[in-house]
């Protein structure tokens, strides 16, 4: 999507502002003992609340209104009958529309375990450097600026710090669908000579591991894992290019 009127931007940031909320709910909600599913109907109950329609469900079927994915999954995780336990690394992907637009967010949290046990200080590293990574890539949104520039940034960052990039999973045009024009923004060095113009809708999010290069496919054509097998996070927003740079638009609020 292209914003090219005022009334467009608000669209896109009223959408955002309830995936962001959700997000951030979903993930002050979860405990240890929580089902992914229980997880998933919070986060339901909160979209229908405010009238926005899951966006994975209503485009592809997907059988669940969130993503949630858990430890060795990375990605399109199914929520259902898996326990979270104290020190899960846990990723919760929200995308979802109203009023004919699209906002898309996800983000890593560590379930920390009860005092005075320990969680390894190098997945907590790990969350923060990931942010930090989606934070970088999104700087380098801007009209005219080389769509390539995302993933030099922050392949630069990754490298620098011992970090591998997923490097099949990739950002998206967004905004009048959950997956639009332009398709595959690779967050890792790539040779793409596409140029971002004013006011594309697009998503910035970074899968930074320790080990993984790859995302494959698991056995319920959906839940994707790290290859080779290595702690993952993602971060993800929403944002929006302008000639001053980037408006993220899925800010909760």
């Amino acid at each position: 999507m292209t914003i090219t009127h005022q009334d467009e931007l608000e669209g896109l940031k009223h959408i955002g502002h309830i995936v962001a909320n959700t997000m951030q709910a979903m993930a002050k909600a979860m405990e240890p003992g929580m089902t992914t599913r229980e997880l998933d109907e919070i986060g339901r109950s909160l979209m229908e609340r405010e009238g926005a329609a899951s966006a994975p469900e209503a485009t592809y079927d997907f059988p669940g209104a969130t993503c949630i994915s858990v430890n060795e999954e990375i990605a399109h995780g199914i929520p259902g009958d898996r326990v979270l336990a104290a020190g899960d690394l846990v990723n919760i992907d929200v995308s979802a529309s109203k009023n004919g637009y699209f906002a898309d967010t996800g983000a890593s949290f560590r379930l920390a375990p009860p005092a005075p046990a320990r969680v390894p200080p190098e997945l907590d590293q790990l969350c923060r450097d990931g942010r930090r990574a989606m934070q970088i890539g999104i700087a380098e949104v801007g009209s005219g600026k080389p769509l390539a520039g995302i993933g030099k940034a922050i392949g630069r960052f990754a490298s620098k710090r011992g970090y591998t990039l997923i490097q099949n999973l990739a950002s998206h045009g967004v905004g009048r669908a959950l997956h639009e024009y332009p398709e595959e923004i690779a967050t890792w060095p790539s040779r793409d000579r596409r140029q971002i113009h004013k006011g594309l809708v697009l998503t910035v999010e970074p899968f930074l591991s320790r080990g993984g290069v790859l995302a494959t496919d698991g056995d319920d054509d959906w839940t994707l894992y790290s290859h080779p097998r290595a702690p993952v996070v993602q971060y993800e927003h929403t944002v929006v290019a302008t000639d001053r740079g980037p408006i993220i638009v899925t800010l909760p609020g």
